[in-house]
């Protein structure tokens, strides 16, 4: 029996690409866009950026009513057949919001750490990023390229591995994000900071530097520093920051340490008032921010002072 030939390759288009014009071969090269439906859609595992429901997304809500989703947003499919957000948290909230059911979007195949080098790189074109987005997103996007030696990097086609162009991970991160490594360094140790004084770099009631030597506290002791900073209504300089960290290392930083640290006068604090006890803690209604506790003092002091100018008058009558 003949031995059966195996067709020979000459190189020529197939019969598909003969009969195929060209505006259709340039068409399958663009991107896939679909409308995938939002219940199928998983935010990203530790997505370090906030969505909130502020005037931004209320004005976004309303462009989506009117001309939906302009950019589409980048998912990623899921061994599960979900989907995964990579960029577009945002757009994806606008659209719960208008009442929509499906997310314009591109599909694209990625590792997580591809995916999470894609998601940080994305979000940072934001004109506003909080300090804590910085750095669980530092820290996110470090881990991913440190798992991805001499595999480039997305946004620059840089190498990660260390021994490449003689650079750390840290120091690569730091030139694609236009960052010092040692500011970088101090982004990612704010992840070791509890909520509470997290929130409050956030607000910018402490300064990055001091909360850096703050992250350095055993986390009990940052909770000792949080109920001092809520009765004295006063954050730490920086000065005191670091006298905080040396004490604590000494083995040093009490409760009652802590307190009295807190209660020396600042530079920029000459006098104030301090409302000590659970007798004044009881006062204020349960669901207002300490934030928010000196404009209650002063607004409550106002009322009582019209109080007793109204009683005089009567008096005098």
């Amino acid at each position: 029996m003949a031995k059966k030939r195996e067709p020979i390759d000459f190189g020529l288009p197939g019969i598909d690409d003969i009969f195929s014009t060209q505006a259709e071969r340039d068409e399958a090269k663009l991107k896939k866009i679909y409308e995938v439906p939002l219940d199928q859609i998983d935010p990203f595992p530790e997505h370090p950026f906030k969505v909130k429901d502020d005037e931004d997304m209320m004005n976004l809500v309303e462009s989506v009513k009117v001309n939906g989703i302009i950019t589409p947003a980048t998912l990623r499919k899921k061994e599960d057949g979900r989907y995964e957000i990579i960029s577009g948290h945002r757009r994806k909230r606008a659209c719960e919001l208008a009442g929509l059911e499906t997310l314009r979007s591109e599909v694209v195949d990625m590792t997580r750490d591809e995916a999470t080098i894609f998601m940080v790189e994305s979000n940072f074109q934001r004109t506003t990023i909080l300090p804590s987005e910085k750095a669980f997103a530092y820290k996110m996007r470090l881990e991913a390229m440190r798992r991805m030696p001499g595999r480039p990097a997305m946004t620059n086609g840089a190498p990660v591995e260390h021994h490449l162009k003689g650079q750390k991970s840290r120091d690569i991160l730091a030139e694609q994000v236009g960052e010092s490594k040692d500011q970088v360094r101090r982004y990612i140790r704010l992840t070791e900071l509890k909520p509470e004084l997290l929130e409050l770099v956030d607000e910018g009631q402490i300064a990055l530097r001091p909360a850096v030597e703050l992250s350095y506290l055993p986390k009990e002791q940052q909770k000792d520093l949080v109920g001092s900073i809520e009765m004295e209504q006063c954050t730490p300089t920086h000065a005191q920051a670091i006298r905080m960290r040396k004490m604590s290392e000494e083995g040093k930083l009490t409760p009652e340490a802590i307190e009295a640290i807190m209660l020396e006068e600042k530079p920029n604090q000459k006098e104030r008032i301090v409302l000590r006890g659970d007798r004044f803690k009881e006062l204020f209604p349960k669901d207002l921010p300490v934030s928010k506790r000196e404009d209650f003092v002063a607004a409550a002091m106002e009322y009582y002072g019209r109080y007793l100018s109204r009683k005089e008058r009567d008096n005098e009558r």
